[in-house]
């Protein structure tokens, strides 16, 4: 569905530009060398925008040497102080993440309004379903709802948009998957400003992809989504990983190996478990757009393999390199793993 265009420092979201992968980074903010080491890490592995927790002054005037040392954007992440709004843009962050209702007064909002459109510095408007109006919204709908978080969201926009700025982000999230889904199905027939998605509190490695894979699958496969958090407790590489995956497993984004695996079964013969993490965790940094198939043993190794562009099957001591479905040579099982990596780094050589 089309969006405005909302321009992050040197990114683009929304207009049908490429969906964009975020995170957040969990180094106190005021410690800038751990933050800009933890924010060029993420970058590395895919990251397109960063967001900061700025909980302090102290945090907000750390934005402009962490911009400085960093490539991609910096969203500074805003809770209750309008000061600290007023100050992370004037250090430089290249989008504000608050929720007016938790922000203050009206005229309060209006000074941070009125310094993002001095600077023409994005607003992510943010509504959690945590966060909704009792008084109003949770008594109206009769407790938590899509329809709830949605009017809650809205409301805030148009108090902005009320102001004279419209360069908006909306972001509307809960932990309920389902509830999410449907307030993005609502919301989206609703504005044309660029919708943030993630599905937050997601919760562990685990079950917070579980939750986020089915959420994000459901949203975006609609069409709907400009740019996507995947929320997990755990360390923020792990949310690049995953929102990589769902993009390129909705066929979104292209590029990256993607592994594939067999279950184990009384055939296997090697430690399948250990070689597919390891092949997975290899071939992170190899810039191909091809399938490698990892098997647990020769008898259906290679018919399993067919799909993939290049596949290992292990043996009793030895493995298989299969191409296209078909053995290509034989190694010993202690060399299988550094014969694929060979085979991946000269894969444009054949």
């Amino acid at each position: 569905m089309k969006t405005k265009t909302v321009k992050i420092g040197s990114k683009v979201i929304g207009g049908g530009n490429p969906i964009l992968i975020q995170s957040m980074t969990n180094t106190k903010t005021e410690d800038i060398a751990a933050t800009v080491a933890q924010i060029n890490k993420l970058a590395a592995a895919g990251c397109d925008i960063i967001r900061c927790a700025v909980p302090t002054m102290e945090a907000a005037e750390a934005l402009t040497e962490i911009k400085k040392q960093v490539e991609i954007p910096v969203v500074a992440d805003i809770h209750f102080d309008y000061r600290l709004a007023i100050a992370a843009i004037e250090h430089g962050a290249d989008k504000i993440r608050i929720n007016p209702g938790n922000i203050g007064s009206r005229e309060r909002v209006q000074a941070v309004v009125d310094a993002a459109k001095e600077r023409q510095i994005p607003i992510r408007v943010g509504v959690n379903s945590g966060s909704l109006e009792k008084d109003f919204l949770v008594e109206k709908y009769h407790g938590v709802t899509a329809e709830g978080i949605v009017e809650s969201a809205l409301d805030k926009v148009k108090m902005i948009e009320d102001m004279g700025y419209d360069n908006l982000v909306i972001s509307i999230k809960s932990s309920d998957v389902m509830m999410c889904v449907k307030a993005h199905e609502l919301i989206a027939e609703k504005t044309d400003h660029p919708l943030h998605v993630g599905i937050t509190e997601a919760g562990t490695i685990i079950s917070g992809n579980i939750k986020s894979a089915i959420g994000l699958g459901l949203i975006l496969h609609q069409g709907i989504g400009d740019t996507i958090r995947v929320s997990l407790t755990g360390d923020p590489l792990e949310e690049i990983k995953s929102a990589k995956l769902i993009l390129k497993t909705l066929g979104l984004r292209k590029g990256g190996i993607e592994v594939v695996s067999c279950p184990t079964c009384g055939r296997t013969r090697i430690d399948l478990i250990g070689l597919a993490n390891q092949v997975e965790n290899m071939v992170a940094d190899i810039p191909l757009d091809i399938k490698v198939a990892v098997m647990g043993c020769v008898v259906n190794g290679p018919g399993e393999a067919k799909e993939a562009d290049i596949g290992i099957a292990g043996g009793i001591g030895e493995g298989l390199i299969i191409k296209h479905g078909e053995v290509y040579k034989k190694v010993p099982e202690s060399e299988l793993l550094e014969s694929l990596r060979y085979e991946l780094l000269h894969w444009n050589e054949n």
